[in-house]
């Protein structure tokens, strides 16, 4: 699937740890726009009708030793074949041993060879799984993101109403903090959104009458954490008298984000309230009830056969 991100070559290489076998330009200035690899058996057998380009290549020890097994001049005309569609790149698994014949042609033709010690299904679910994270889908939210009991809360809500204050506290309390003021949110599965700051401003966070403070220096290393998955969206509001607020939690609240349903709650702000010990509530509840056990429903439960023992 090609993405409108795209990631440098280079990055890859330094992620991965490969091996630059030869590389026509800067690794640098080649962009990988595509989350998808394939291992190119049937291109190598001459079937290349639905051949995408755009997809890092890798040849692992099935597809070498179809080649082996094929005369020198047959083996030259596949491989011609193959890299004539000008891959975006090439990597070689096991530490397998290039055949000159590619070599040649990837020098022809200005195709990158790399090369990995690692087996090839180990490469193949490690680099899938960080190009559907560095590919992904992606906004940013204005908010804040804190870790609190495992649970990743997206804390939501006007400027100036509390959401760094209430963050600051529960690092206090010992949970972490992700991202304050900007949260960028990736999709990188159907099911998972993952959050996390932008550069500049990782690990800082700004109050009110104070100034920019560096959270990883004031409170320790355990006190920050780089990305987090999100499983609760909390909604911080001004107290409306007007409004009747949810006291049972029987109404499932979702809020959508680049097309997922996150859990959501709106939680009332006033004077008084201590919102880092109502977040540690809403996340603790959200992880019970992901172990299949609803407090509300419950409660409902214990309501409905109250009133059905009395009216008999």
């Amino acid at each position: 699937m090609k993405s409108k991100y795209s990631i440098s070559l280079e990055a890859i290489i330094k992620e991965f740890q490969l091996e630059e076998i030869y590389l026509p330009t800067c690794a640098m200035g080649i962009k990988i726009s595509s989350t998808e690899v394939d291992r190119p058996g049937l291109a190598l057998a001459g079937f290349v009708e639905l051949f995408d380009p755009l997809r890092i290549q890798m040849i692992g020890k099935t597809e070498t030793k179809y080649l082996s097994e094929l005369s020198p001049e047959r083996r030259e005309e596949c491989l011609d074949v193959f890299l004539k569609l000008k891959p975006i790149a090439i990597i070689i698994t096991s530490g397998i041993e290039v055949f000159d014949e590619m070599l040649a042609l990837a020098k022809e033709y200005g195709v990158p060879i790399l090369r990995s010690q690692t087996r090839t299904g180990e490469v193949l679910a490690s680099l899938i799984a960080y190009l559907n994270t560095s590919l992904a889908p992606r906004i940013t939210r204005h908010g804040g993101f804190v870790e609190v009991y495992g649970e990743g809360i997206l804390i939501l809500g006007d400027s100036g109403i509390g959401k760094s204050e209430t963050a600051i506290e529960l690092v206090k309390r010992g949970h972490r903090l992700i991202a304050d003021d900007a949260v960028e949110i990736k999709r990188v599965s159907s099911k998972t959104l993952v959050g996390s700051a932008p550069e500049l401003i990782r690990y800082y966070m700004e109050l009110r009458g104070i100034g920019i403070v560096d959270v990883r220096h004031l409170f320790g290393m355990g006190s920050v954490k780089a990305t987090e998955k999100i499983d609760l969206v909390i909604n911080f509001e001004h107290w409306d008298p007007e409004k009747t607020y949810d006291r049972f939690g029987l109404d499932e609240q979702y809020e959508n984000i680049l097309g997922i349903n996150v859990p959501s709650i709106t939680i009332p702000v006033h004077p008084g309230r201590n919102l880092a010990v109502v977040i540690e509530i809403a996340a603790m509840n959200n992880r019970q009830k992901k172990m299949g056990y609803n407090t509300a429903e419950e409660f409902n439960k214990r309501l409905m056969e109250q009133d059905f023992g009395e009216e008999i």
